[in-house]
């Protein structure tokens, strides 16, 4: 039994002379990685360090898998579904596939599915999507996996299992750049997944780019929470640490939820300088956890967070401000946040702002981002757009209008990007892919606007709510909601239905926690009365029990996914007194 107390992390400064992702394959990143003293380490909820894995040997482990595969008899190009847990042993079987030639799957964990049949559900769609020739994961999940991997007629296994096949000794096969190294699926791949196809060249030039954009410095460690089956946790806080030989930390994503603050822990034991992403729900379950009175720096040292990212959904001024005001007495400084814009069909990174500008915002007028005439009427309201920061090396992006051609500074259209990190494709989806590659230039589905060089981002294109021909953005009606009393982040979900006069009405389902029937319809009148100072419209309100507005696996709430259930009858709200 290992004595976890004795336990050494990886080392933070290396003789090796650091690469910036300047390799052919990610194979041989890993290859190089394993010259020097950094490498991954694992930590229990409380954030005790458990397991430290170097670079040299995840190599091994990983080259052991490869024979492993092959001597299974998966050839280059055959899928293999991996459930992706955090972990040594998926970090093993991820490069292993790798360097077998095989495309490594990576496939969600059961915690964001509402239980058992939701998840097999989920599992076996993209199984169905990416026609792996097995399916391997975690035993405690075995019931659930066979499962979804029998409805395909998809071969598993336990990892523990898989790890004790024989490894003979053989060829691994060539490789070069233009091969694809993985298929990653969005974090809203549900009833539709997308597979995105990414090349080695394609994952190494973004790769790149992510470590010249966090200008890194030799005392720089990586910590993270975030899941390995979602792009910002799979590329930029595990393939990125690889390529760009950084020392990593990690939480499970679980154990985060559970002990939000492990995290701060995590960060404050490190002696190198932080480099740590969180989506902005992140920072605010953080915020929350800390009470007025609590003395933050008797427990925390934050003082060398040098870099805190923040991407994955849209962010917001307000909360990162709280976390400020609520974490600056242990050193944390504002100027360590790092907006930054991606997705996983440009494999990660499109735009990443200069560390240590912050976050910095424009007030722009309802007006503006609805495309309608100012109402003089009215009094101006305006929202806070973060900027998102530059391209980064090598991508280009471009803000287009409704006929295609590109829009001048301080316009709001389509952002569409171009570079080598550009996705191959939609896995087996031609025609997917070619409505989001023109010239290879990738529609990210995102609106927003330039700014001399600085990107920011409005909301999703398919997210608009378009009421008689103007536009209502569904978070500026969630962030109005929010602002009344006792709502948090992710209460409140706003879409379009159809009314049953026919004509498109907003939609608003909201947690509800109180259980008066009187407070109920007070609190729904204070909804409905708020929702139309913003819209100037009746509107559908719902009241909804807590936990039922459904998130994606990177933990967005998912107004797509609520319209449906709400529409299907599976979300059921509240019944009011009359």
């Amino acid at each position: 039994m290992t004595d976890t107390a004795a336990l050494v992390p990886t080392a933070n400064e290396d003789s090796l002379p650091r690469r910036m992702s300047d390799f052919a394959t990610f194979g041989e990143a890993l290859d190089y990685a394993a010259l020097g003293a950094r490498g991954l380490n694992f930590h229990d909820p409380r954030g005790n360090l458990t397991r430290v894995y170097p670079y040299r040997e995840l190599r091994d482990d990983a080259l052991a898998m490869a024979r492993r595969i092959i001597a299974h008899g998966i050839a280059p190009g055959e899928r293999i579904a991996l459930v992706a847990e955090t972990g040594p042993e998926f970090a093993a079987l991820f490069c292993g596939a790798i360097y077998a030639g095989a495309w490594p799957v990576p496939l969600p964990l059961p915690t964001s599915f509402g239980g058992k049949d939701n998840y097999i559900e989920q599992l076996s769609v993209q199984l169905g999507s990416s026609d792996p020739r097995m399916l391997l994961y975690p035993a405690e999940i075995a019931e659930m996996a066979s499962a979804a991997a029998a409805r395909n007629g998809c071969e598993s296994a336990p990892w523990e299992h898989f790890a004790l096949q024989p490894a003979p000794d053989c060829a691994l096969p060539a490789q070069d750049g233009e091969d694809i190294c993985y298929l990653q699926y969005s974090s809203g791949s549900t009833r539709f997944p997308h597979g995105v196809a990414v090349t080695h060249a394609a994952l190494l030039n973004n790769l790149a780019g992510h470590g010249h954009g966090m200008l890194l410095e030799q005392q720089d460690r990586c910590v993270s929470w975030l899941p390995w089956y979602h792009d910002m946790g799979l590329v930029g806080c595990l393939l990125s640490p690889i390529a760009n030989q950084v020392s990593a930390d990690y939480l499970k994503t679980e154990d985060f939820a559970r002990r939000p603050l492990a995290w701060l822990d995590l960060i404050s034991r490190n002696r190198g300088t932080t480099l740590s992403y969180s989506p902005t729900f992140g920072y605010d379950i953080c915020a929350r956890r800390i009470s007025s009175q609590s003395h933050v720096a008797d427990r925390f040292d934050l003082s060398r967070w040098r870099v805190a990212g923040n991407g994955a959904d849209m962010i917001r001024p307000d909360v990162m401000q709280g976390f400020v005001n609520a974490f600056a007495d242990a050193g944390f400084k504002a100027a360590a946040f790092l907006p930054s814009y991606g997705l996983a069909e440009a494999t990660l990174a499109v735009t990443v702002m200069p560390p240590g500008e912050g976050i910095r915002v424009e007030l722009v007028e309802e007006e503006r981002l609805s495309g309608s005439p100012r109402d003089l009427s009215r009094p101006a309201r305006y929202r806070a757009i973060v900027n998102c920061g530059k391209p980064v090396r090598d991508m280009a992006v471009e803000i287009r209008g409704e006929h295609g051609t590109a829009l001048a500074d301080h316009h709001i259209g389509k952002v569409w990007c171009t570079g080598p990190s550009v996705m191959h494709s939609y896995f087996r989806d031609p025609e997917s892919t070619a409505a989001a590659l023109v010239d290879n230039w990738l529609d990210t589905g995102d609106m927003g606007y330039v700014v001399d060089g600085y990107l920011f981002i409005v909301g999703r294109a398919k997210d608009m709510i378009i009421i008689n021909g103007k536009n209502h953005w569904p978070q500026d009606i969630e962030w109005a909601v929010e602002q009344l009393p006792g709502f948090h982040q992710g209460d409140i979900a706003a879409f379009s239905v159809e009314a049953d006069n026919g004509e498109e009405v907003p939609a608003v389902l909201v947690h509800c926690r109180v259980s008066d029937p009187e407070e109920r319809r007070k609190l729904h009148d204070q909804i409905s009365d708020k929702v139309r100072s913003i819209t100037g419209m009746n509107c559908v309100i719902e009241l909804v029990p807590p936990r039922t507005l459904p998130r994606t696996s990177s933990g967005k709430l998912s107004r797509a996914k609520a319209r449906n259930l709400y529409l299907s009858g599976e979300i059921q709200p509240y019944r009011l007194a009359a």
